[in-house]
Parts: structure tokens; sequence; C-alpha cells
């Protein structure tokens, strides 16, 4: 009689049972052997359950797997037990015995244990629990049940080994070649080359050393920390290339969050609300993706450095000596790209450094802020020489010295400064022109006209925070403190509250809401430019006025990604804006040239083109003796559109019909026309204020 028992096993004894029968298979045409009679316990137990394939043995034999070295069930033959059903050989079930009555076994289940299956396939030799392989006494040792996907693999590489062994390197190979690739991935996309990515990172090899002789646990902790760390590495270089690509510098990690709210909203009114979203969702799978890969890529490189610790400690050895040789002999693929690497450790130093600076940075700019040379200036000795003009003061959306000096770009706007000149020299105007480096680049507007309005250097919001959250005196709150002009505001882009208004000190303000429009919306700009002039035509500036008028104006046909642009019409065909849809529908998508860099280009220009004939067209229409312009750049366009490493400057220019506005900035040395020349002085961005009321009359109290 054979007794078959699940994951359970009869308790030991130091001695088989006197009355336990045979274990040995007797063949089919063999006697049939006599059953024993098996002493029953005093107390019945129900009948043990006939386990899945693979189960464990236990005291008692059962019919063994078939990947197993014992014959399969179909060639082996084994006595009937009385009563007993014929065993199904597919299944390899061993048969019940039908009124056999099995001792109740302890109520105690043996753990399973995972079955150790090498990274070529071979299965490890199973222990008996105490780690020693053996069994105690003449009972046969109880064989843990693995789980069934361990099974499921085991039985692949038992069945495949070729191919297991081809998969446990090429994923080996990969786990390596995405540590290194975190590790060695520059901050910049133009440095991605071949070269930057077969160098000796000293934090690889200081990784391995440590999991080479930590103990398991504390070698899977620390692979998960290390892995993790790696992958939040990793996104901030991500970061990094794109606020280098779009801005112009790396990833703030204390002051950036702040911008993927406005990043989500150019998303959406770009691409609409459902591109929106898929982009955003696309990237939160990818930062968990890179998070999981990075972390299972460590884990498995520590647990095969675990498993051959003599070779990898060889290996790291020789790779530690060759580091420090070469970093001792200064060897170089290139300029700038050593053999021996520190680049993670540099990156983090730098990032550190970066958390120190910021944080230094707000308490030092607060004081900075504070000192005002024309803060108390009476209002009388302020802005003398501009008495009785209407000023007005516009940037232009991107507006940088790329769009007058690229090669792709220049021809075309060049061609439309020069004849847009000619149009003001026709209706009696004059222009002078220079250079202004902005505080920001490709992005971030609001810093260039802060910097420009306050005289103070805002490059990061943390600063436009604190200074707009001041009494720091601007251009528009100049003239208004002066008493002499009405302050007023056309701001297309503002599509909600704006609080910063009090700041700048403007009495009334004309957003996206209140402009009358009632056409499309061109990607992110909500209007057009040539719409956005005439609604402050006829809305403020021709309304009799008992004041002259000090307007700041933003236009925006020129923001990214600059498709679809819009197209002047006739000024009496303007309207409230339906004549463009039209334009709107029969322009360019933004996929259609987002990716090309030099469509991009192209359309840039032509939309920087667009811009200055509005702007131009609407003050030889409507401007007279008394208007003076100041109209100017906030920033570059993007790195893909300026180009690697371009300049910050933008273009600035006066423009008057009175000569006397013209003569009190002589001494600035600016070019004559709309466009500046390459010698043209070029200052900051925040110099212009202090520089533009002292030329016109007004007196500093420090």
């Amino acid at each position: 009689m054979s007794f078959n028992t699940s994951s359970r096993q009869l308790p030991k004894t130091d001695e088989a049972p006197e009355d336990m029968p045979s274990q040995e298979a007797t063949p089919l045409d063999a006697p049939e052997p006599k059953a024993p009679e098996a002493k029953a316990p005093e107390t019945e137990t129900p009948e043990a359950e006939t386990p899945e394939t693979g189960t464990a043995e236990t005291e008692t034999p059962q019919t063994e797997e078939p990947d197993a070295e014992a014959p399969e069930a179909s060639d082996v033959e084994t006595p009937e037990a009385p009563d007993a059903e014929a065993p199904k050989a597919p299944d390899t079930e061993t048969p019940e015995a039908p009124d056999a009555e099995t001792p109740k076994a302890p109520d105690t289940e043996v753990p399973e244990q995972a079955a150790a299956v090498s990274d070529t396939g071979t299965a490890a030799p199973e222990t008996d629990g105490d780690g020693d392989g053996d069994t105690d006494g003449d009972t046969p040792a109880a064989a843990p049940r693995p789980r069934r996907w361990r099974r499921v693999l085991g039985g692949w590489r038992e069945k495949y080994p070729v191919a297991a062994r081809v998969l446990a390197w090429a994923t080996t190979a990969v786990a390596l070649a995405v540590v290194v690739a975190a590790l060695l991935m520059p901050t910049q996309a133009d440095k991605f080359r071949v070269a930057a990515f077969v160098r000796l990172p000293v934090e690889a090899i200081f990784g391995a050393a440590l999991l080479i002789v930590l103990p398991r646990k504390p070698r899977i902790a620390v692979a998960v920390f290390v892995g993790l760390s790696l992958g939040a590495l990793t996104v901030v270089n991500f970061l990094d290339i794109g606020f280098n690509e779009y801005l112009g510098r790396g990833f703030n990690v204390v002051l950036d969050w702040s911008l993927f709210s406005d990043a989500q909203g150019y998303l959406q009114d770009t691409f609409g609300k459902g591109g929106a979203l898929g982009i955003a969702a696309l990237a939160v799978t990818l930062v968990i993706a890179v998070l999981a890969l990075t972390t299972m890529s460590v884990i498995r490189l520590g647990n095969l450095a675990a498993r051959n610790t003599e070779t990898a400690t060889r290996t790291t050895l020789v790779l530690a000596i060759a580091w420090v040789t070469c970093a001792a002999l200064g060897v170089q693929y290139a300029a700038g790209i050593p053999i021996a690497s520190e680049h993670t450790m540099q990156a983090l130093q730098f990032k550190a450094e970066q958390v120190r600076r910021t944080l230094r940075d707000e308490a030092e700019f607060a004081k900075i802020a504070k000192k005002d040379d024309f803060a108390d200036t009476p209002p009388d000795q302020l802005l003398t020489g501009l008495r009785g003009k209407d000023m007005m003061i516009t940037f232009i959306e991107s507006y940088g010295r790329s769009a007058i000096e690229d090669p792709v770009m220049a021809p075309g706007v060049d061609a439309t400064l020069t004849a847009e000149n000619k149009k003001l020299t026709d209706a009696g105007f004059a222009a002078k022109s220079g250079w202004l480096t902005s505080a920001t680049y490709g992005g971030s507007s609001w810093l260039g006209h802060s910097t420009f309005m306050s005289g103070l250097w805002i490059s990061n919001q943390q600063r436009y925070r604190t200074v707009t959250a001041g009494e720091r005196l601007t251009l528009p709150g100049a003239f208004k403190k002066t008493g002499a002009w009405d302050t007023v505001g056309v701001m297309p882009g503002i599509q909600k509250a704006w609080p910063e208004q009090k700041f700048y000190g403007i009495d009334k303000l004309y957003d996206s809401h209140n402009l009358g429009y009632e056409g499309p919306k061109f990607s992110w700009s909500t209007m057009p430019d040539q719409y956005a002039l005439t609604a402050f035509e006829r809305l403020v500036h021709s309304k009799k006025h008992d004041k002259p008028l000090m307007s700041t104006i933003i236009l925006t046909s020129s923001h990214q990604p600059w498709a679809p642009i819009p197209k002047l019409v006739p000024q009496d065909q303007v309207g409230d804006g339906s004549i463009y849809d039209s334009i709107e529908k029969a322009g360019k998508k933004p996929a259609d040239i987002i990716t090309d860099s030099t469509k991009s280009k192209q359309e840039y220009g032509k939309s920087i083109q667009y811009s200055v004939s509005s702007l131009i067209n609407y003050l030889v229409k409507y401007g007279n003796k008394n208007t003076v312009l100041i109209f100017l750049g906030d920033h570059q366009p993007i790195a893909r559109v300026s180009g690697n490493h371009a300049s910050r400057d933008v273009p600035v220019s006066i423009v008057a019909k009175d000569p006397k506005v013209l003569d009190k900035i002589a001494d600035w040395n600016w070019a004559d026309g709309l466009q500046p020349k390459q010698d043209t002085p070029v200052w900051k961005m925040n110099a212009f204020r202090d520089r533009f009321l002292t030329a016109y009359g007004s007196t500093p109290t420090p």
C-alpha cells in the first residue's frame, strides 16, 4: 500500500515502523504482493488528497515528475493497490488507496523555498532546510514545493538551456548598460556622443565593491536604494536636457517645480486637452519605468557579483587600478571627455551647490531689492524730458538676436526691418536700436518683463516672487508716480487673475477676456498681434484723455510653437477677429514643425516679421508727433531655433517723431534705424531702467 501526502509529511521517528511496507517499485508482471496490515491510529483522519505533479516527496514514495531523472510514469510498472483505480499516466498521479486510513500529519507546513536556478539554467541542489543538504537518520528529507512560476521557468530552462543562457547573458548586459548609461548621461543634448558612454565611472567601481561584501538582505536593501537614487538622478538629467533645450539652463531642483503647471498649460494650448493629458501620462509612465529599470538592473548586477564573488572581486580591482591610472595620467578620448569619469559625483556636487546658492540668494536678493536710487525721487523730478508724450513700451515675444543674425532667419527678418524702417522714415519717425542681455532664455517671459521694468536682475521664480511682493519702482510705476500719465496694460497672453498689476503700477488692464476677440486661438497665442493693437486703439488710444498714456503692451503671435501664424489683413476688415478663422485653419499645425529644427527656424522668422510689421503699421497709422515707442524682445527663442550656446541678447529700439527724444540718448551710441549693428553696445537688461530714467530728466535720490 502506498500513502500519498500533500505538502505535509509524517512525523519523523528514530526508526522506521516495523510494519512499513517496502518502498521499492515492483514490476507489474511480478507476483502481486500482499498488502501489509497497517496499524491504524486510534483516531481516523480524512483521506489525504493527491497532490499535483511536482509534489515534494515524503516518507512514502510517489510517482516522480516527468522532468526528473527517474523513468516516466508510463514506463514504470507499479503494483496495484486493492480496489484502487489505475493512475492516469499523463497526469502522473499516485493511485489512491480507497479504504486506507492514514495517520494525521503534524499540523505544520513545510515552508516553500524558491528553487535556486543559476543564470545558466542549472538547478541548484536542494537542502533540507539546515543548508547542509544531508538527511536526518534513515528518513528521507522532504523537498519543498516550488511556486508554480518557478516550476514553469525551471522547466523551460531545462528544456531550452542554450536559449536560457543567452537570455540570462543578454539581461545582464542590458542591466550593465542601463547602469553605465545612467552614470554617464550628459545633461545637454549636444554632448551626446559614443565617447561619453564608454568611460570608467568611478561610482560603479565603488558600488560594485560595496555590493560584493554585503550579506544578502543588506545587499538587496542597498541595491534598491542605489537603483532608485540612480533612477531619480536619470530623471533629473532628462529635465536638465529639456531645460537646457528650452530655457538655456539646467533644472533647478528648488525653484522649477512650479513651472510644470505653465508647461501643462502650454501643451494644452498647443495640442489640445487630450494631447496634453496624453503627454503628461506618458511622462509619468516613463518616470516609473526609469525608476523600475535602474532598480532591477542594480539588483541583478549585485546578485551576480554575490554568486561569483571571486571573479567580481578581481574584475573590480582591475577596473579600479585602470581608473586610477587613467586619472593620474589624464587620459582622454577627446578634450573634456576623460576616460576616468566622475560625472555623477560632479553632477551631485553641482546640484548640492545649486541648492545652497538658491537658498542664500533669497536673503541676499531681498536686501538688494530694497535699494533703489529713484525710490525717493519727488514726482516733479521724474521723467521731466518726456512730459506730454504718449508712451508705449511693447514686448515682442521671443524676439532675439538670432532672428537678426542667424543665416536661416536673418534674410527675411532683416528685409522686414529695412522695409519697416523705411515706412517710419516716410512717416516722419526716426529710430535708434541697441542690444540688451535678457535675464531669461527660451521662455519664462515674465522674468524678462520684470527685469526690464524694475531694474533688477530677475533670473528665477524666487526672485520674481520677491520683487513683485515689494514696492520697487517700475517704469510704468514711475510714469504713474508723476501724476502726469494714465497707465494702461494690454496683455492678451494673460488668461487668469494677475496680481502683479499693482506692482507694475498699471491702472487699467486689458487681458485676453476683455479685448472683444471672437476669432480662433493660434496655438498658445490667444489672438493675433494686429487684432490686439487694433483693440488697443479702439478701446483706449482713440478715446479722449485728460493725460497722455503710458501703455504697456505684450504681443504674443511670435510665441512658440510658431504654427499656425496669423497673416496681416486690411485694417478695416479686422472687426471682432472672425476673419482669422480661415487663416488659422489654413495654417500649419504644431506637429508639422515642432520636431524639425529648420522648419521651426523658418516659421519663427516669419512670426517675427508678422509681429514687427503689425507694430510698425499701427505706429504709422495711429502715431503722432507726441508718440514715443520703445519695443524689444523679452528673450531669445529656444535653443533648437537660436542654436546651442547662443547669446541671451535681444534687440531694443526707441522710435519717435520728436528729434529731441532721440537726442537725449545720443551718448548711448545705439545704431540708427530698427536694426542694431554687430558692434552696437550690449547692456544687461536690468541696466535699462536707471539709464532711461536718468536720460529723461529723473534725479536719483540715494
